[in-house]
C-alpha cells in the first residue's frame, strides 16, 4: 500500500475534514464498498497511474458464500475473511480507510464519511445489497438475517441460546418452541442454511443435548413461489426438494409470511409456527448512497446504469454488483444479484476506467453466466455450470472445489479444507460455541445502524 509518510498534517486534516491521503498528481478513483465488485475493480488496478482510495465499513473482505457455515457452527469466522490491508500490501497505488460513507456530492465530485470527506476524479459505487424486509417491522425486529459475519454470528448465537434455554425448561411445549427454526427464503442462502441445520438435527442435536431426546427439532423452509432455486432449472429444483424432504426439513412453496412476533410465525394461509428462531433469506435491495440522483434508483433501490456501468447522467459516476441495475435484452430487470456479475463487472470497470483516462473506447459489459451452484447438505449439491446439470455428490465435489479456490489466503483455505474432511468423516462440526451473547435489543438497535450501511461488502452468495 502507499507509504502515508506524505499525509497531510493531522491537525490541518480534520479541522478541514478531509481524510488524510498522501497527495498525488494521478487521477483518484474513490471506491466504496469491497465485496466481490469493488475487490476485484481494485485487484485490475493494482500498481497502474492511478491512485485507489478504498473505503469500506469493514476492514476485511469477506466470502459470503460460506456465511451458512459460521451460522451453523460448520466454521469459524476468521477462516473466511481476508483482511484489506494484507490483500493491499503490495500495491503500491491504493490505499485504505475503515469508515461509513454518510453521501456524496456529485457536483463538487467529493465523497462525505463518518471519519472525514474526500474528493474524487471518479467514484464507484460497490455497496452491494442489503435486507429488504418489505416494511415488515415484526421481520426486522425479530427475524435474524444473513449478510454478514457478524449476522451469521447472530444466528449461531441465537440458536446455541436457545437450545440451552430449551435444555433447561420443563414445559414441553417451550422445548419444541426453542429447538425450532424458521427460515423464509427459497434461494440459495435458504436452502444451504436449512441443509445444514437438518444435519446438525441429525448428527449433533441429540448427542449435545441428551435433556431434548424426546424433542423433535423442526426446521421450515417457507418460499413464495412454487419451487426452489428459482435461478436453476426445473429438475435441479426439484432434486433439490427431494434432498430437503428426505432430510426431514418441512419445506412450505407458494406460501408467505404474514408476520413473526417473536414467537409465531403467520402464514397468508392462516396457519402458524411456533418456534423461537425466524431467519430472513426472501428479500434484498441496493444499499444506495445519498446523493445519488432518485431519477437513477429503481423501486429495489438499485442504481440504473448504462452498458459500461456509468450513473447517468454523471460522467464520472460509476455503479458495479448487487447495487447497480444494468437492463439488457437477456435481463430486463438488471444482472441477478449475485457473486458472479459483481465479479465480472468490478473487473471490466477497472479496464474501462483506464480506457477513459487514455481517451480510448470504452468495452461494453457482457455478461458471461459460468451458471450457479448449491449444497444441500453434506454429500449433497447441485449445479448448473454452462448448460450443464449436476447432482448428488458429484455436484458437491464440484461445490467444494469452487468455493475452496475462491476463498482468500492459503491458510483460509486449508483451514476450511480439513473442517470440511473432519466433518465428511466426523459427522462432527466443531465450533458449537457462543463467542458472544446474542441479545435482542442490540438487534434492534442494529436496524438503525443498518440505514447507513453504505460500505459494508454485501454482495449476495449464490454462485
Amino acid at each position: 500500500m502507499i507509504e502515508e509518510m506524505q499525509c497531510c498534517d493531522k491537525i490541518n486534516c480534520f479541522e478541514k475534514g478531509h481524510i488524510c491521503v498522501p497527495d498525488s498528481d494521478l487521477p483518484r478513483i474513490v471506491v466504496v464498498g469491497g465485496g466481490f465488485a469493488g475487490l476485484n475493480l481494485v485487484k485490475v488496478l493494482k500498481n497502474k497511474p492511478v491512485q485507489v482510495v478504498l473505503i469500506d465499513k469493514n476492514n476485511f473482505h469477506q466470502f459470503l458464500p460460506l456465511l451458512y457455515l459460521v451460522a451453523t457452527s460448520g466454521t469459524e469466522p476468521d477462516s473466511i475473511v481476508f483482511p484489506f490491508r494484507k490483500i493491499f500490501e503490495k500495491y503500491e497505488n491504493v490505499i485504505f480507510r475503515m469508515a461509513e460513507v454518510t453521501g456524496i456530492d456529485t457536483d463538487n465530485n467529493r465523497v462525505d464519511t463518518s471519519i472525514g470527506y474526500i474528493d474524487y476524479n471518479y467514484l464507484v459505487v460497490a455497496g452491494g445489497s442489503t435486507n429488504n424486509f418489505f416494511g415488515n417491522g415484526g421481520f426486522e425486529r425479530f427475524g435474524l438475517r444473513l449478510k454478514s459475519v457478524t449476522d451469521a454470528l447472530d444466528i449461531r448465537s441465537k440458536l446455541l441460546q436457545n437450545l440451552e434455554k430449551a435444555a433447561i425448561t420443563c414445559i414441553q411445549e417451550e422445548k419444541e418452541i426453542l429447538s425450532s427454526v424458521a427460515i423464509v427464503g427459497g434461494g440459495s442462502a435458504g436452502v444451504e442454511m436449512a441443509g445444514a441445520l437438518a444435519e446438525f438435527k441429525r448428527y449433533i442435536f441429540r448427542k449435545d443435548y441428551p435433556e431434548l431426546k424426546n424433542v423433535e427439532m423442526k426446521i421450515f423452509l417457507i418460499e413464495g413461489t412454487d419451487r426452489l432455486l428459482s435461478g436453476m432449472p426445473e429438475t435441479l429444483s426439484k432434486k433439490t426438494l427431494h434432498y430437503l424432504t428426505k432430510m426431514k426439513v418441512d419445506v412450505l412453496l407458494s406460501t408467505l409470511v404474514r408476520s413473526f412476533d417473536g414467537k409465531t410465525v403467520t402464514l397468508n394461509n392462516g396457519k402458524t409456527l411456533e418456534t423461537a428462531a425466524f431467519i430472513w433469506t426472501a428479500g434484498v435491495k441496493g444499499a444506495v448512497i445519498d446523493g445519488i440522483p432518485s431519477a437513477a434508483v429503481n423501486k429495489q433501490s438499485r442504481i440504473v446504469v448504462d452498458e459500461f456501468n456509468r450513473v447517468s447522467p454523471i460522467d464520472n459516476v460509476f455503479a458495479i454488483g448487487d447495487v447497480a441495475q444494468m437492463p439488457t435484452t437477456t435481463f430486463p430487470n438488471g444482472h441477478p444479484m449475485v457473486a458472479q456479475p459483481a465479479i465480472q463487472q468490478g473487473k471490466n470497470l477497472a479496464e474501462n476506467l483506464l480506457r477513459l483516462i487514455q481517451r480510448e473506447p470504452l468495452i461494453p459489459f457482457i455478461y458471461l453466466d459460468k451458471g450457479s451452484l448449491a449444497a444441500v447438505g453434506k454429500k449433497k449439491a447441485v449445479a448448473s455450470i454452462y448448460g450443464r446439470e449436476f447432482a448428488g455428490f458429484f455436484a458437491w465435489v464440484i461445490w467444494s472445489a469452487v468455493h475452496l479456490m475462491s476463498i482468500m489466503g492459503m491458510r483460509n483455505k486449508l483451514v476450511i479444507a480439513v473442517n470440511w474432511m473432519w466433518s465428511y468423516f466426523t459427522y462432527d462440526k466443531g465450533d458449537r460455541v457462543i463467542i458472544r451473547r446474542y441479545k435482542e435489543q442490540n438487534h434492534e438497535h442494529k436496524n438503525t445502524d443498518n440505514k447507513t450501511l453504505k460500505t459494508e461488502n454485501h454482495e449476495n452468495h449464490q454462485h
